[in-house]
């Protein structure tokens, strides 16, 4: 990818996308695959895919500090490391430096960000699975919330699409509540795994134990892209393209057709309106480098920065028309913040199975798809909607070999002989939306570029921590009657933010005065935007949402090129 940098701030495009992470990757695609010239801008530096990747083939023994972070380093990372992600050499680079980006807490929000080109499609956890009907009926049929303006069906070749470009690994189940895709071969179990899946199809008849979907490719052919090697070291980026991220896939794509410019180190702070056409002409633009400012213009704007920079963007985005905000008719613009919970589930002790072993190091999980409040006799009183479980079973290695056993001939024998299995699994809960959770600006606390900060005020209410009880009762019970043994609650501190899902800032639904954004992921009142990263979600379901991000889209270019087309943006 080609980065230029312009001093003429009448530069004009077809096309403008904020943000290069997994939306932004896909909007790039998709509008230069259609002929649009875009500008691509991101707030971080360039990383090319490969070339500049530091630590993509370095072994344990090659870290300076044994892998962990200095004090030094740590110190600027204090809200990411929560995560325990950034704690390590291997990825903290990726991650932002909280003195350099900081924003403000009322109570506990652990916003994990990557300001860089590619944005957290390098980071992320590779989990896709589709949202279905029961998900996007739940708030029409619960009263909560607002309804989702769409269903299943119109958004079910666009799954179909995006996950036939990606590569998802996985197997099709036939549950409803779980819809089905286009596959790739799915990784497999281990014996302890297998066992687990035995004895849950035996012990009840509402749940299964699968492989989990996952975009690391196990097959097929993928331009500039090959299949798993089991190396688990896809957060530090992976030199075979082999997860799906934005720099070795979608923005490669959208190079190639010539209709793209990328421009790093550009921080968006403003869509520019125009009362009399009441469209947006473009975008206002800091250097994050040298603090020059420029604006650029074009025909239509894909705002795919997150649901919290896209939405802070229209936040900013004030005019004698909207005077709070872009959009941002209905007052709900910030509001009804979203983040699946976890780290409420149980572990437990293998007995047997120490002939076996498994070779490399599968970078996924087990899944137990959704099994509560799905009707009849799985429905609870105490808590509205579900979870799903996932885990994996490892034999222990040399985690026991201390003290005494730390030196000589014993230390060098239990570090060469595996140890004995243990298994666990940790639910991940849908969070229902609410209006009071809730993200604001702060312009009395700006940051290094004169922009204001943000200001979280957002918590886990009564349905998720009835919920979690839930998940660590269920998952405690089905390691039980698997036969495992030493079975213990596993029950961790969780705030928002740390699912790293923040959505619903920007919420799609029928009408201006209840939403920001229609159908088709376009402002109600300002047609030629569109928001398609985490912010338009209604409600969060409990899969994790970026197989969705991509399919809506794709979905919103198709219809924004159209109706370019037809001359009605």
């Amino acid at each position: 990818m080609n980065t230029f940098y312009y001093n003429s701030p009448l530069e004009e495009y077809d096309a403008i996308v904020v943000g290069t992470g997994i939306s932004g990757g896909w909007a790039a695609k998709e509008l230069c695959e259609k002929g649009l010239k875009t500008l691509v801008l991101e707030r971080g530096p360039m990383v090319k895919h490969i070339t500049d990747y530091p630590t993509m083939g370095k072994d344990p023994w090659d870290f300076k500090h044994g892998g962990k972070l200095p004090a030094s380093e740590l110190g600027k990372q204090i809200k990411q490391s929560r995560t325990g992600y950034t704690i390590n050499e291997a990825s903290a680079h990726w991650f932002v430096d909280d003195e350099k980006h900081p924003y403000n807490e009322v109570k506990r929000f652990d916003w994990i960000r990557g300001y860089h080109v590619g944005g957290r499609s390098l980071m992320w956890a590779r989990q896709s699975y589709r949202i279905g009907d029961l998900d996007f009926e739940a708030n029409a049929k619960e009263g909560i919330g607002i309804d989702w303006p769409v269903r299943y069906k119109e958004l079910k070749p666009w799954y179909d699409y995006v996950e036939s470009y990606i590569g998802v690994s996985g197997e099709n189940l036939g549950l409803p509540h779980l819809p089905d895709g286009n596959f790739l071969p799915p990784m497999p179990l281990n014996c302890v795994e297998d066992h687990l899946k035995n004895k849950t199809a035996e012990n009840y008849k509402d749940r299964l134990v699968t492989i989990s979907r996952t975009a690391n490719l196990t097959g097929g052919e993928f331009e500039g892209r090959t299949s798993c090697q089991f190396r688990n070291r896809c957060i530090r980026g992976c030199p075979f393209g082999a997860y799906f991220s934005s720099n070795s896939s979608t923005l490669p794509a959208a190079e190639r057709t010539g209709n793209m410019t990328m421009r790093p180190n550009s921080i968006v702070h403003e869509v520019m309106y125009d009362k009399d056409s009441k469209k947006a002409t473009g975008v206002k633009v800091i250097d994050s480098e040298t603090k020059e400012t420029f604006e650029f213009k074009a025909k239509v704007i894909f705002l795919c920065a997150s649901a919290i920079a896209s939405t802070s963007i229209l936040m900013q985005s004030k005019s004698e028309t909207f005077p709070n905000g872009m959009g941002n008719e209905s007052g709900e613009l910030g509001h009804n913040i979203m983040d699946h919970h976890f780290r409420a589930g149980a572990t437990a002790k293998v007995d047997g199975f120490k002939d076996k072993y498994y070779k490399g190091r599968r970078p996924t999980s087990f899944y137990i798809p959704r099994f509560q409040n799905l009707g009849g006799d799985t429905n609870k009183k105490d808590f509205l909607r579900g979870y799903g479980l996932q885990g994996g079973a490892s034999r222990t290695d040399w985690t026991n070999a201390v003290g005494e056993l730390s030196y000589g001939k014993d230390f060098k024998n239990a570090i060469l002989e595996p140890g004995d299995w243990q298994i666990g699994m940790t639910g991940f809960g849908e969070t229902l939306p609410d209006h009071r959770n809730k993200f604001y600006l702060d312009y009395d606390k700006k940051d290094q570029w004169g922009l204001p900060t943000v200001t979280f005020d957002a918590e886990y209410r009564e349905n998720e921590i009835n919920m979690r009880k839930d998940m660590i009762v269920e998952a405690m019970e089905i390691f039980d009657k698997a036969g495992f043994k030493d079975v213990a609650p596993d029950d961790r501190e969780v705030g928002f933010g740390l699912g790293i899902h923040e959505m619903g800032t920007a919420r799609m639904g029928h009408s201006s005065k209840t939403s920001v954004v229609n159908k088709h992921n376009q402002l109600h009142n300002v047609k030629n935007v569109f928001v398609t990263d985490g912010s338009f979600m209604t409600s969060s379901a409990c899969q994790n949402p970026s197989l969705s991000y991509m399919a809506f889209t794709a979905r919103a270019v198709d219809f924004a090129v159209n109706e370019l087309k037809k001359m009605n943006l």
